[in-house]
């Protein structure tokens, strides 16, 4: 897959562009365009000098990361504050942030994933700092990255990690946001769908934590053999690079969260299935607490002594 994009500078980045009036051919194309648009007025509101400024002012990041690696949950929960999505539209009528990461942290969640973006998931930054300031736990800004200025906003917002997507960014761009991620001290989550993109992820420099997301962004139809293929078929580099997986989407039960673990996944994201439940800790804690399961040999060396 490769998105195109509408401002003209991007064109530097190896991105093809496309004229005034095109339509864009799937959802993730209109998310990435939407985006374009929205930064632009970020920058205007806050200046990039501003925002690095701001940045020096904020207490450093958690270690996500370790978090999940050192986790006594198995597979680790990354769980995700969520109000909506463009498939299914509102997922919680009753939306509050901050109560919904009050019951993922008091249930044992490892981790939490916070929804940024307003015009498609009806999230927000204000919403990361809400929860910054209610819960201990690392926190991961999910958002549609295309620009640096974002993740430094993400930091500036307090946010422990960034999402990075393969699927709209140039390998250029996938390196250069990766390194500025580590170098404000942050978690990168590397998403990727297909073969292809795993290909890409891998031949990046300090890939630490990637993301296999079982959810085709262009349809939003889930299949779990999205992260029993992949791992399967890159095995042996994730093993060599001490990868940590986390495996993201269509995961509803503890059986769900087995299979991916036992193909190689250390980690799970779980938004929806939770969010949308009307006593959220009891089902995080139903679905971490049910019976051990035996971690595989090479995900347990992941895991720092």
């Amino acid at each position: 897959m490769q998105i195109r994009r509408r401002s003209p500078h991007q064109a530097k980045k190896d991105y093809p562009i496309v004229a005034p009036n095109t339509e864009p051919r799937h959802i993730l194309e209109k998310i990435v365009w939407h985006k374009e648009r929205e930064v632009a007025q970020m920058r205007v509101e806050l200046s990039f000098s501003e925002l690095k400024n701001l940045i020096r002012t904020v207490s450093p990041a958690k270690d996500f990361l370790l978090a999940l690696q050192q986790s006594s949950s198995y597979p680790s929960l990354i769980a995700e504050v969520k109000k909506a999505s463009p498939s299914k539209g509102v997922i919680r009528a009753d939306f509050d942030p901050v109560s919904i990461a009050r019951a993922y942290e008091r249930a044992g969640a490892t981790c939490l994933s916070v929804l940024t973006d307003r015009a498609f998931f009806q999230g927000s930054f204000d919403n990361l700092l809400l929860i910054r300031s209610s819960v201990s736990l690392p926190l991961l800004c999910k958002e549609f990255i295309i620009e640096p200025y974002q993740i430094y906003f993400a930091r500036a917002a307090q946010a422990d990690a960034v999402l990075l997507i393969v699927a709209i960014l140039s390998d250029r761009d996938l390196q250069d946001f990766l390194d500025l991620i580590h170098r404000l001290g942050m978690t990168a989550l590397v998403e990727v769908h297909t073969n292809a993109e795993l290909e890409r992820a891998l031949s990046l420099s300090n890939l630490r934590l990637l993301g296999i997301n079982n959810r085709n962004l262009e349809d939003f139809t889930v299949d779990l053999e999205t992260t029993e293929q992949l791992i399967q078929q890159q095995r042996e580099q994730i093993e060599s690079k001490k990868i940590t997986v986390v495996s993201e989407s269509g995961l509803f039960e503890r059986t769900d969260l087995e299979r991916v673990a036992q193909a190689g996944a250390r980690a799970v994201l779980i938004g929806e299935s939770l969010v949308k439940q009307p006593d959220i800790e009891h089902a995080v804690s139903k679905i971490l607490n049910e019976e051990k399961m035996t971690v595989p040999q090479y995900v347990n060396q992941l895991k720092p002594a």
